[in-house]
Order: C-alpha cells, then sequence, then structure tokens
C-alpha cells in the first residue's frame, strides 16, 4: 500500500478535484483505491456522491480514535474505489487532537490496520498546515501537490515544502515529494506559462507532464456528485486526468524497478 498526500495550504487550486479524479483515475485502470476526505469542508466527500445522512462513521471519528478505520469506509459505485466521508465535525477534532500524546501519528496507525486492502491511500488535506495536514504528512509515503500556474503559486509552495522537510526530520524520514501537478491551467495566460516554466527549471521531473486544463466539465463535475471521467468523459479535463492516472503509474512502476535495482545491488 502507497499512501499519498494531497497538499497545498493555498486554497483554490484544484487539490480536491484533483483527490477526486485521480482517485477515479487509477481505480478505473483496476487499482483499489481508498480516498480519505481529511478537510472538514468535506469536498471530496459530496463531490465523489457520498450522501453524508447515509453514513456511520466519518475521519472525526476515525482521527478521535472513536471507531476503527475500516467502520468509516464507504465503497462507491465505482469498483475499486472507497473513501472515508468527512464533514464540519472534523474541525472540532482537530482541536481536541491537541491535548494528545502521539497525535500525529493516529492516521498511520489507523492505516496500517487497512495495509493488505489498498493498494493506493490518497488523501485529500486541508489548505492549512493544521494537525490534520500533518498527519496525513506523517502517514505519507509522498506528496503531491497541486499547483495553479498563478502569480502567488510559488509562495505558498515554499512553506509547505519547509513543513515537508520538518515532517522528513522529526517523524518521517521516508517522505518524499511525489511530484506538482500543474492545474487550472490557462494556455492563453502569459503568466501561466511563465510560472510553469519556472516550476520546471526548479523542479525538473517531480513537476508531472500532465498537465490539467481550466475546464468548466471539471468544475461542473462535483455538484453531481461526480468525478469529471464519469460525468463528461470525453472532456478535456477527463482526458487529463486519465492521463494523469496512467503517469502516476508509470512512476510508481519505474520507482519499483528503481528499489529492486537497489535491493538487489544491496545483496550483492
Amino acid at each position: 500500500m502507497r499512501t499519498i498526500a494531497i497538499a497545498n495550504q493555498k486554497g483554490g487550486v484544484g487539490k480536491t478535484t484533483t483527490a477526486i479524479n485521480l482517485g477515479a483515475g487509477l481505480a478505473r485502470l483496476g487499482h483499489s483505491v481508498l480516498l480519505i476526505d481529511l478537510d472538514p469542508q468535506g469536498n471530496s466527500t459530496v463531490g465523489i456522491g457520498v450522501n453524508l445522512n447515509k453514513i456511520k462513521a466519518t475521519a472525526c471519528e476515525v482521527m478521535l480514535s472513536e471507531c476503527e478505520l475500516s467502520e468509516a469506509v464507504v465503497a462507491l459505485d465505482q469498483e475499486h474505489l472507497h473513501v472515508v466521508p468527512s464533514n464540519v465535525d472534523l474541525a472540532a477534532a482537530d482541536v481536541q487532537l491537541m491535548q494528545r500524546i502521539g497525535r500525529e501519528g493516529i492516521l498511520r496507525k489507523a492505516l496500517a490496520t487497512v495495509a493488505d486492502q489498498f493498494e493506493f491511500v490518497l488523501v485529500d488535506c486541508p489548505p492549512s498546515l493544521s494537525l490534520l495536514t500533518v498527519n496525513a504528512l506523517t502517514a505519507a509515503d509522498g506528496v503531491l501537490i497541486p499547483i495553479q500556474c498563478e502569480y502567488f503559486a510559488l509562495e505558498g509552495l515554499t512553506s509547505l515544502l519547509d513543513t515537508v522537510e520538518q515532517i522528513r526530520a522529526t517523524v518521517n524520514p521516508h517522505l518524499e515529494i511525489e511530484g506538482l501537478v500543474r492545474t487550472m491551467f490557462d494556455i492563453r495566460n502569459n503568466l501561466s506559462t511563465e510560472v510553469s516554466r519556472q516550476l520546471t527549471e526548479h523542479f525538473g521531473d517531480k513537476v508531472f507532464r500532465t498537465v490539467v486544463p481550466r475546464n468548466v466539465r471539471v468544475a461542473e463535475a462535483p455538484s453531481y456528485g461526480m468525478p469529471v471521467v464519469d460525468y463528461d468523459p470525453e472532456s478535456r479535463g477527463a482526458a487529463a486526468y486519465t492521463g494523469l492516472a496512467g503517469e502516476f503509474m508509470r512512476r510508481q512502476e519505474q520507482r519499483a524497478q528503481l528499489m529492486k535495482a537497489g535491493g538487489e545491488h544491496g545483496h550483492a
């Protein structure tokens, strides 16, 4: 099981959209995916079509250790795709957790109980560096950063990268930057192109080749409780997220090969 935190403390950068559509894209490729909505706004939960009136437990109960993670997992209509839903109660949990010992490791412990059930866990983080985000980064193998190519994008990125370094230095030495995904990209905008160039210069192959365009279908899909890949499979947004899922998997395979090669050298 590989856990990816989808994080950017700047809101409105396509974080939830990326979490939902990457999850749906991977599930379509036949991989078992658990999407954890760790944002008290609950946008992933609603955007993927969960009826909050019908659920027994949420991420809030999991984080407060009031239920097992498996009790909060909801199977979706799409095969291979599951979600741990969230609602506004999670904001209160964030405050209550402040008092707990080992508070940054709660999600990691909870995930260990379902490690054999899913190939990928995607954690949609809140748009802030709260204790919930710290839990996600502590539990994660990699952090995927959706980034809008606009003037302030790089500013927010710096503090997120600082946080990743702090987490590495203290509680999770294995955390790596999975990559950066350029979202809401406007090809007609010179600034988008310039920021995109700066990102590639600075981060090299950490920047995913797939670029998600600004697309009205992507914006509409959550109000129907569907990933865009289901809502309008022919749209540019759906094509981009399908491409992103494919690129993500190719990167996983390359990573596995490198680790295998490293392991073999280690034994030689």
